[in-house]
C-alpha cells in the first residue's frame, strides 16, 4: 500500500457498540472504496481528484458507491444469536436475508453464493466481477455484493446492491484487464423491480431483526 487513505467507518466507534445494529447508508457523492489490502496504484493518477476514494476493512475489491444505491450495513456482536464462527456461514446468513426479502418484489431465479470465491483472479480487483460466499444473484446475474470485518467483538457484514452499471469504474483504472467490462455485467436496482426502496428495507429489518437500527449519511 502506498498511501494512506481514510477509512469509510469509523471502525473503533462500531466495535463498541453492543446492540446487533442494521445501518442503512448513503453517501453524499459517488464515492470509490478499496478494499483493505488494495493499493492506490492500481488507480489512474490522472483521474484520482475527480471522486472521493475511501478505504475499507474486509475483503473485497474495488466497489463505486453512488448515492442512490441501496447499500445495508449489519453489526452482529459475539454473542448474539445471529453471530457464525465461520466466515462463509455468515455471508451466506445475510446473503439469505437478502434473498428471502427479494423473493417478495422480484420476478425471476434468485440464489446465493455457496461455494468460495470465483472468477478470473484478474477480475478481482473490481468487486462485482466475482462470485464471493453470500452474494445474490438474480438470473444468473449478481445482485448484491457481500463483504465482512471480522473481530473480537463481533462481524460487520456489509451488502450494496447497487443502482447503476459498474462500468464506469473501469475509468479510473490505471489498467484494465481484457474482459472485465463484461465480468461486470450485474443487476441493478431498477432492473430488479420498481418497488420503492424503503420498502426494501423495511422488509429486511423484518426478515432478519430484531436490529437496533441507525440511517447514516456518509460525507465524503
Amino acid at each position: 500500500m502506498n498511501e494512506s487513505i481514510a477509512e469509510l467507518y469509523d471502525y473503533d466507534e462500531l466495535r463498541n457498540e453492543v446492540d446487533a445494529t442494521i445501518y442503512v447508508v448513503r453517501a453524499d457523492r459517488s464515492t470509490l472504496v478499496l478494499g483493505s489490502t488494495q493499493s492506490t496504484d492500481l488507480l489512474d493518477p490522472s483521474r484520482r481528484g475527480e471522486i472521493a476514494l475511501r478505504r475499507r476493512r474486509g475483503g473485497g475489491g474495488l466497489v463505486l458507491l453512488q448515492p442512490d444505491d441501496l447499500w445495508i450495513d449489519w453489526w452482529i456482536p459475539t454473542g448474539d444469536d445471529r453471530w457464525r464462527g465461520d466466515v462463509h456461514a455468515s455471508s451466506r446468513l445475510v446473503g439469505e436475508w437478502w434473498a428471502d426479502v427479494l423473493r417478495e418484489f422480484v420476478t425471476g431465479d434468485i440464489s446465493v453464493h455457496d461455494g468460495p470465491l470465483e472468477g478470473d483472479p484478474a477480475y478481482r480487483l473490481v468487486c462485482f466481477a466475482g462470485s464471493g460466499p453470500g452474494e445474490v444473484f438474480v438470473d444468473g446475474k449478481k445482485a448484491v455484493g457481500v463483504t465482512q470485518w471480522r473481530v473480537r467483538e463481533g462481524i460487520f457484514l456489509s451488502t450494496v446492491l447497487p443502482a447503476h452499471a459498474s462500468h464506469d469504474v473501469l475509468g479510473y483504472l490505471n489498467e484494465v484487464p481484457e474482459g472485465l467490462d463484461r465480468a461486470l455485467d450485474h443487476q441493478v436496482l431498477a432492473s430488479l423491480t420498481d418497488v420503492d426502496p424503503e420498502r426494501l428495507i423495511e422488509a429486511l429489518r423484518r426478515s432478519s431483526g430484531p436490529w437496533q437500527y441507525r440511517a447514516v449519511s456518509l460525507h465524503v
